[in-house]
C-alpha cells in the first residue's frame, strides 16, 4: 500500500493549479493516466490518487508495451501488481508487430508515439474519459522548445507540449506536470518510495532528444538556474499569440471564402475554395498563415514551409492556373478567380513537380 506522507509542495502547487483552472481536470471526471513506469508518470499517478479526494475522479491507468525490450512484458505485470494494490484499475496493451515501428531510432519512437496516441483515445473513449492525462514535465516543454528551436519551426512548433489539446472530439490530452522540473519529480518518487520501471532506451545517444537532455540543458541550467521554467514560461506565452493569431486569421478567412460555383447540374458545389485575387493583396506572411489554416479546417493538414513557399509563389495572378497534390487524396486546383480542393479523382491534368516538398501532417 501506499505511504499516507505529509501534505508537500508538489501537492499544493498541483492542487492550486487545477482550482486555478477547472476544466484542467474537472471534478468528479473518470480520468485515463498514460503510465509507463518511469518516474514521471509516477508522480502523476501517486499526485492525483492523493488529490482524488479533493477532486472527486475516477481514475484508469493504461500502459503500452512497444515489445522493444526482453523484460517490458514482465515489467508491465509489475506495474499492473502495484496499480492493482493500491485499487487502482489499469489496461495492459501490447503493440502488435510492425504498429510500433522499426529502423531508425528516431522513426521507430515517432511509430511508437502514434501507436500510443491511438490506443489512448480510443481506450479512453470506450470507457467514457474525458481526459487522457500524461506525465509530461516542465522539463519535457524545455526540450521540446529547443528542439524545435534547433531544427526550425514557427510558432505551433515553439508553443507545443501544451497543457491542454483535443484528440477526439470532446476528448483531451491534458499534462498537468508543466509547471515542474524532471528533478522535482525524481524527488518525488524517492521521498515515496516508489517503485520504477526505467527505460534504458532514454539514455541512448541515438534520440537526439536524449542528447538535448544530457548535453544541452544541464549546460544552460548551470549558466541559468530555473532555465527550464523560463523556457516553459516562453513556450506558454507563445502559445497565447498562436492562439490569438489564429482567433484572428479565423475572421480574415471567412472574408476570403469565395461564394459556393454553380456545378453542371446548376446547383451550388459546396467545395472549399478561397478567392485568389483577395489573398494575393495580402502579404506574403499572411498569405502562408491562411492557406495553411484552411487546408487544416478543410483537409485535416498543413503544409511545411518550403512546400508552403513554392505554393505561395504560384499563385500570383500571372503565374496562370495550375494544381498541387496534397497528402490524402485532395488536390489543390486555381484558375484565375479562385483556389480550391478537389478529390483525385477530378483532378486537372496540370500537376505540379513531383519533386516539389511534402505536406506534413498536424502535430500528432
Amino acid at each position: 500500500m501506499l505511504a499516507i506522507l505529509p501534505w508537500g509542495p508538489l501537492q499544493q502547487r498541483l492542487h492550486r493549479r487545477l482550482l486555478a483552472d477547472p476544466q484542467l481536470l474537472p471534478r468528479g471526471e473518470r480520468l485515463l493516466l498514460a503510465v509507463s513506469g518511469g518516474q514521471d508518470s509516477m508522480a502523476l499517478t501517486v499526485l492525483l490518487l492523493q488529490l482524488r479526494r479533493l477532486h472527486g475522479w475516477e481514475l484508469q491507468l493504461w500502459h503500452g508495451n512497444h515489445g522493444w525490450r526482453a523484460e517490458a512484458a514482465d515489467q508491465a505485470r509489475e506495474l499492473a501488481a502495484w496499480a492493482t494494490g493500491l485499487g487502482l484499475p489499469v489496461l495492459l496493451e501490447e503493440a502488435p508487430a510492425g504498429a510500433a515501428g522499426t529502423g531508425c531510432a528516431g522513426g521507430r519512437e515517432a511509430a511508437g508515439r502514434r501507436w500510443r496516441y491511438e490506443r489512448l483515445s480510443q481506450r479512453a473513449l470506450s470507457l467514457g474519459c474525458s481526459r487522457v492525462v500524461s506525465g509530461h514535465t516542465g522539463s519535457d516543454r524545455a526540450e521540446t522548445l529547443l528542439f524545435n528551436l534547433a531544427r526550425g519551426c514557427g510558432l505551433r512548433g515553439l508553443s507545443s507540449l501544451r497543457r491542454r489539446r483535443p484528440l477526439s472530439g470532446s476528448l483531451e490530452l491534458v499534462r498537468p506536470l508543466l509547471d515542474f522540473s524532471r528533478a522535482e519529480t525524481a524527488a518525488f518518487c524517492a521521498q515515496q518510495q516508489l517503485p520504477l520501471w526505467l527505460d534504458p532506451s532514454n539514455h541512448d545517444p541515438r534520440f537526439s532528444r536524449n542528447r538535448l537532455r544530457q548535453e544541452v540543458l544541464p549546460v544552460l541550467e548551470d549558466l541559468h538556474p530555473g532555465a527550464w521554467r523560463r523556457l516553459g514560461d516562453l513556450a506558454e506565452r507563445l502559445e497565447s499569440t498562436q492562439a490569438l493569431s489564429e482567433e484572428l486569421a479565423l475572421l480574415a478567412l471567412t472574408a476570403l471564402q469565395a461564394p459556393a460555383a454553380a456545378g453542371a447540374t446548376g446547383q451550388p458545389q459546396q467545395r472549399p475554395t478561397l478567392q485568389r485575387q483577395r489573398l494575393n493583396e495580402l502579404s506574403a506572411s499572411s498569405q502562408g498563415l491562411l492557406l495553411n489554416l484552411w487546408l487544416e479546417r478543410s483537409a485535416g493538414l498543413r503544409l511545411g514551409g518550403r512546400c508552403l513557399e513554392s505554393l505561395r509563389r504560384r499563385l500570383p495572378l500571372e503565374q496562370g492556373p495550375g494544381s498541387l497534390d496534397l497528402p490524402g487524396g485532395n488536390s489543390l486546383s486555381w484558375d484565375r478567380q479562385s483556389l480550391w480542393l478537389q478529390p483525385e479523382s477530378s483532378q486537372h491534368a496540370d500537376r505540379s513537380d513531383p519533386g516539389e516538398p511534402g505536406a506534413t501532417s498536424p502535430e500528432p
